[in-house]
């Protein structure tokens, strides 16, 4: 079993109101057994090895975590009302927040996915790209606020590629441009600096594939 098979589901139940429900709860009890000592969630795992880990899914300062499922996991307990304010959601998304890269070109997808415009494709896949408005929509479910600099950062980042005309525009289907700035607009207005947000993840660059050094 893989946490995507668990999460997948349960996001779509917890979004709809039954992140309380009693079977709902047993689904957040087994990916929560399932979390790896680093606060991330594996591929998945066959008797006592672990599932492999391609680059694009890759996170700074975990060897099995795998960025696809720690997602899909970190979704869930983001919309949950307690949950969201756990210890685990603060250590999934302070992992999340390492890799620190910035594709303009994936702002706003998740939502584009949401609203039908973009397909739902893909199994391990399905977090392949690394959508910076969904990471700040997480910052203030989760309670992570400006006090970061990566927050901070990505906050800014955010603002800088608003259009001209105040939209944040979604080039590959721009009737989701409105939807994607009301988002956005959304998480921004969202990022409380009161919260009691603490980071233990150290900043260290990242890259997808690292080059091979070579023996001579």
């Amino acid at each position: 079993m893989m946490p995507l098979q668990t999460a997948i589901p349960l996001r779509g139940l917890a979004a709809s109101g039954y992140s309380t429900d009693h079977r709902a709860e047993r689904a957040y009890g087994w990916l929560l057994e399932q979390r790896l000592e680093d606060g991330t969630w594996p591929t998945g795992k066959a008797g006592e090895v672990y599932g492999y880990v391609a680059g694009y899914r890759r996170l700074a300062h975990s060897r099995w975590g795998c960025r696809s499922n720690t997602t899909a996991s970190l979704i869930c307990l983001a919309l949950h009302p307690a949950r969201r304010f756990s210890e685990e959601a603060r250590r999934a998304l302070d992992v999340l927040l390492g890799r620190g890269t910035r594709e303009e070109q994936n702002v706003g997808f998740s939502v584009a996915r949401i609203i039908g415009v973009e397909p739902h494709s893909g199994y391990l896949t399905y977090f392949a790209k690394f959508d910076l408005a969904l990471i700040l929509d997480l910052c203030w479910r989760i309670g992570a606020n400006r006090t970061d600099e990566r927050v901070d950062e990505l906050a800014d980042f955010i603002q800088e590629i608003q259009g001209p005309y105040g939209l944040w525009e979604y080039t590959p289907h721009p009737e989701a441009s409105r939807w994607v700035t009301f988002d956005i607009l959304r998480s921004l207005s969202s990022l409380d600096e009161t919260t009691d947000w603490l980071s233990l993840e150290p900043r260290t660059p990242f890259r997808a594939y690292p080059k091979k050094q070579k023996r001579f």
